[in-house]
Order: C-alpha cells, then structure tokens, then sequence
C-alpha cells in the first residue's frame, strides 16, 4: 500500500501504474486537504469574487455566481470541457493521471473535499479507468479537456473501461459500491487545472527510455564484439578527458559488457584498422547527451510529482486565495521535447550500427548476414523498418513546444502545446525500442559467425536472446523473432541477464 503524502517517486508511479499497487492517503493528507477545504467553505460564506470558486471561468472571470449555484457551476464547468477527441488512452496512460491527480490534491492547496480525493483513489484501487480521448489539451490552463473526461466519472457521467469492457460510469460505480459526488464550490476546477496528461505520458516514457538507454548500451557493445570493433575509445582514460557524467557511465557500462572478451585481443593486431566507425567508437559521447537528458527529465518528474498545478491556490495557513500560473506546461513541454530528441538519436545511432553489421564491405561478413545470400535476403530488408522509423522519428521529434495558439478569447494567450510533445515522446520510445531490438537481432546473427567468446554482458545476452530465437539458418519468417526479442527489450530481461553476467 502506496501512502500518498509530500513526495512520490517515479519507481512509485509504477509500482502503482504497472504492478496495480494499492493507493491510500496518509494521515497528513487528509488533515491538509481538510485545512484548505475550510478556507473555501468561508469563502462561499461571504461575497468576496474569487476566481473559480464563484465566478465563472476563463474570459468569464468577472461573472459572479451566487451562492446557490455553485454546484451547478462546477458541474457545468466539467460538461462543457469533456470535448476530447481522438483514440483513447491506454489504462496505464489513465492510471498515471489518476494517481498523479490525486497526489497533487493531496498536496493540501486545492481545497477539494476529502471524499472527491477518495472516489478517485477507490476507483484507481479497483482498476476502473475512466474513458479519455488522446486529443484535446493544448498544455497551458493544465490539460484542461483530458481532465474533464477523468473527473466525468467522479460525477457518474461519461465511460469507464472495467473488467475488460467499456460501461456508462454509473454502472461501474453501482458495481463497486461507490456513489458519484456533487461537486461543490472550486471542486471542478482543481480536478481539470493540472498537467498530468503530460506527467503521466513524462513518467512512463522516462522509465521506459532508462531502461532503452542501458539496453542501447548493451546492443552497442554486441555489435562492437561482432563487428570486431575496438574497446579503447571506451576507456576511463579516453573519456575522462572530455567528462560530462552521461558519456563516464555509459563508457563504464560498455566496459562492463566487454570484461574478458576473447574476440578482442584476436585483433588487436594486424587487422590493418586505424579507427572505427563514429557509430562505434562514439558510443559514450552518443548515448551519453541521452543519459544526461533523461537524468535532466528525473529532476524535473521529481519536481512535477511533488507540485500543486491548479488555479487558484489555497494557502490555509493565511487564508489567501491566489490566481497564479502552476498549471503551464511548459516546463514539461520544453523537457518533453529535449527527451524527444535525445531518445530519437538512440535509434538513429543504432541504425547505422544495424548497417555496420549487414554492409559486407563494412563489415567483412556476409552480405546481410545471410550464410546463403542470393537465394537468401537474409536481414536485408530489417534495415529497412529501421531506417522508417528513424526517419519518422525526425518528424516526431520536432520541438511542440515552440507552438502556441491563443485560446478562451485571448485570457490564455500562450500556451505549451506539450500534450501533443507527449504523445510523440511515447510513441517515439516505441519505435526505438524496436530499432535497438532490430539491432540485437542482427548482432546475434553476426557473433553467430564467431567462434571466440565475447564480453561477459554482451555474451550472457547473445545466449539468452538464442534460448528464444534460432539462428537465421535460410530466409523465414522473421517477425515474430523480432517481437519476442523486443518483449525481452521492453521487459528488461535481456538487460538483467547481461548485467547479472
């Protein structure tokens, strides 16, 4: 059981998104969530306007509503802004918002009742997963239309995916005993003014592009192995020299897949190479700009979990009610769209290893690595799905964030765009998780040609990876290899058994 408090993790985060990890509030949190929810009920009390407590919303700022049609206010907020477009979410996108909603209410500066916190944690617990549509937010006022199609089911409105099938919230609801909530007085408005559609889309892509990075780095040292490229350029020597903290820990996990290689000292001399190719002999310098910008995306996730972004804020502690600009998403676009570069580069880098591997007059092995090439294409053709999602991965990594469109009658006169930068990161993830599997696949093939043994790490994995796929003997029907490597990629597995060797 997950106790949300002042602080959340990104191992947390997936424990609760990925592994169905139990999610309470401590003690703590309810006590502030209760602190900030007194300054709103004096406030409904007395006829001082504050925005979105009892006024309307937007370019509507200045229209009063009175006392008894606050609710209505709150409700009609939530209708109007549940216009998403597009394929829905995946549950765990949606889990991560949930959470990440709640952590932020949590937070004691919102001024949400302690119940609205608690239907969103029971339905999170129970696995029921609001239906949201992917398009619609523009990353500024928080992901305004994402978050309304979240708060729909609170108020027993909209759908919800439960037990493996989309049903009216209301169902859902009755089935697991819970009852919807009136919303009352800035409830509606705490619950949309946020960036968790981009925190969640941050966090996993984040985890999942950590685990990339350290399976590129093992890909790289396999085809360094099968190309009989050099190990020198990753010595603690050579890179300390140039010591940005990305390159030093990839050049030491290169190092580390490469222990007591055979292969290497059986070149070492008179195989008429002066240097390798940039794709192998950069490798530190590459992979490492990648490892310094997930760590730069770390702190800032560390940040974002641990911050209120709606509007107004609470502060319980003066009774001061503030219109403030925490729900812009710019700090997470502007890191959305570094990470997409930095990711897009890792499958960039191993296509062009990919090629190392397959050019015979690079590679000084089969044309393809085909043993009968002619009659056999061999892995001609994998290059080729790598080269399309790199190059598509070049049209998705172009920076959203420099994109702004005026919205709610010019009162949101710039905003972030980092849904859309969101969207593309994870989809960018995905396709170089399948160039690195593509890589390893060719990689295997390659050492296949080998008699010596490679480094420790990188033969751990050749082997693990032959226990699920056959040598590419003649032409098959190779798809099916390639998505059990990538399970192996995704998972980690292949990760672990190389750094348990």
């Amino acid at each position: 059981m997950l106790n949300l408090d002042q602080h959340l993790s990104l191992e947390e985060f997936i424990s609760v998104v990925r592994q169905g990890e139990q999610v309470d509030l401590s003690a703590a949190a309810k006590a502030r969530i209760h602190k900030a929810r007194a300054v709103i009920e004096r406030i409904v009390g007395g006829e001082q306007a504050i925005y979105g407590v009892n006024t309307g919303f937007g370019k509507f700022e200045n229209v009063q509503v009175g006392p008894d049609q606050l609710a209505q206010l709150q409700y009609n907020l939530i209708v109007s802004h549940a216009i998403g477009v597009g394929e829905n979410l995946s549950a765990e996108v949606v889990r991560g918002m949930m959470l990440l909603r709640a952590q932020s209410l949590a937070l004691g500066h919102s001024g949400v009742r302690l119940e609205v916190v608690e239907l969103l944690l029971a339905l999170l617990n129970a696995g029921a997963h609001p239906v949201i549509p992917a398009q619609g937010s523009v990353g500024a006022s928080g992901d305004l239309a994402p978050l309304a199609h979240l708060a729909l089911a609170l108020i027993g409105l909209g759908e919800v995916e439960y037990g493996g099938r989309v049903q009216p919230a209301a169902d859902v609801l009755s089935s697991l005993n819970l009852s919807s909530v009136v919303l009352q007085a800035k409830e509606g408005l705490a619950l949309i003014n946020g960036t968790q559609f981009m925190g969640s889309h941050l966090a996993l892509a984040l985890h999942d592009a950590q685990t990339l990075l350290a399976t590129a780095n093992l890909a790289a040292a396999s085809t360094v192995e099968a190309r009989y490229g050099s190990h020198r350029p990753f010595g603690a020597d050579v890179v300390g020299l140039r010591p940005h903290a990305g390159a030093l820990a990839v050049a030491a996990e290169l190092r580390a897949h490469l222990r007591d290689s055979e292969i290497a000292p059986s070149h070492l001399v008179g195989d008429g190479k002066v240097q390798d190719p940039y794709s192998l002999r950069a490798v530190p310098q590459v992979h490492g700009a990648t490892a310094d910008a997930l760590a730069h995306a770390r702190r800032v996730l560390d940040i974002e979990f641990a911050s209120v972004t709606d509007n107004p804020l609470i502060f319980p502690e003066t009774g001061e009610v503030v219109s403030g600009g925490n729900f812009h998403g710019q700090p997470l676009a502007i890191t959305i769209d570094a990470l997409k570069v930095a990711v897009a580069e890792l499958a960039s880098i191993s296509e062009r290893r990919i090629e190392q591997l397959l050019n015979p007059a690079l590679s000084g092995l089969p044309a393809f690595l085909a043993a009968q090439g002619g009659l056999n294409s061999g892995y001609m053709i994998a290059q080729y799905t790598a080269a399309a999602l790199v190059s598509e991965n070049k049209v998705l990594a172009h920076p959203a964030s420099v994109d702004t469109i005026p919205t709610s009658a010019n009162q949101e006169d710039h905003v972030s765009m980092g849904a859309h930068g969101a969207r593309q990161l994870r989809q960018i993830v995905e396709h170089a998780q399948t160039v690195i599997s593509i890589e390893l696949m060719c990689a295997a093939q390659a050492l296949d040609f080998q008699t010596l043994r490679a480094g420790r790490g990188v033969q751990a994995a050749y082997e693990r990876l032959r226990a699920s796929v056959p040598t590419l003997e003649k032409d098959r029907y190779y798809r099916p290899d390639l998505f059990k490597i990538r399970e192996l990629v995704v998972s980690g597995e292949l990760l672990d058994v190389a750094r348990r060797a």
